[in-house]
């Protein structure tokens, strides 16, 4: 049976509508916000994305347009709001339909059936290769990198905070949100480590590590990750 990806931080909302989808044969995975749901869509590639829109860490609408980078699976978006401009955002944005709250289970479970039968019922990849930011190439299944073609050897946890900063580009990550994702939740570490790693980052892949283009410190939160615009062009930017 497909697999749906429900992605919403209402837990009784998402609990009736996880009961419901299990009821009707399908396997569901949950995710209360929007960074834990992209990784997850990352990792475990469903059917179905079932998205809220209105969700702490990364919004639906965030969450879409950095996915369908990536994957081309079906997505459903649901909001509490009935703006126009936010369905037609969402519509332009990737999304493969749209329903506004409340809603009932049975219009909702008939909408599922039926993006799922346009899709065939096949798992859509989730997730490049090959990442690209204008002089920066990393291959994420083998594991190696190059910056102006020549190779650069990172150690594991500076590839997989790289890997982490790149796949976000353009959104602001805490420390503690990438001591999660590339630490782990055991860690026991201070946020400084994160520091630590992007200094050693900055100097093996910023021009002048002293202003670095790449990884931007964001006052107060954590980094972003940017593509120097001199440096993107069409077939040199595979982040956009």
């Amino acid at each position: 049976m497909p697999t749906i990806l429900l992605v919403e931080d209402e837990f009784t909302f998402a609990e009736t509508l996880r009961y419901n989808l299990e009821r009707e044969g399908y396997t569901v995975l949950s995710a209360s916000d929007g960074i834990e749901g992209l990784e997850l869509a990352r990792r475990q590639p469903p059917n179905l994305i079932v998205l809220d829109i209105m969700l702490p860490r990364l919004d639906g609408f965030s969450f879409c347009r950095i996915l369908r980078q990536e994957s081309g699976v079906p997505i459903m978006m649901l909001t509490a709001r009935h703006d126009e401009v936010d369905r037609i955002a969402g519509l332009e944005l990737g999304a493969d339909d749209y329903l506004g709250k409340p809603f009932s289970l049975g219009e909702f479970l008939a909408r599922v059936r039926a993006i799922l039968r346009r899709s065939e019922l096949q798992p859509h990849p989730v997730g490049r290769t090959v990442l690209e930011a204008g002089a920066l190439k990393v291959d994420t299944s083998r594991r190696r990198a190059w910056r102006d073609g020549s190779e650069v050897n990172f150690p594991q946890k500076e590839f997989d905070l790289l890997t982490c900063l790149m796949r976000n580009h353009g959104i602001a990550l805490s420390r503690d949100l990438l001591l999660e994702r590339v630490w782990g939740l055991d860690f026991t570490g201070d946020s400084r480590t994160v520091d630590v790693h992007i200094r050693w980052l900055r100097e093996k892949i910023e021009r002048d590590p002293a202003q670095p283009r790449y990884i931007q410190t964001v006052r107060g939160i954590g980094y972003r990750f940017e593509v120097p615009k001199d440096e993107c062009s069409t077939s040199h930017c595979a982040l956009s």
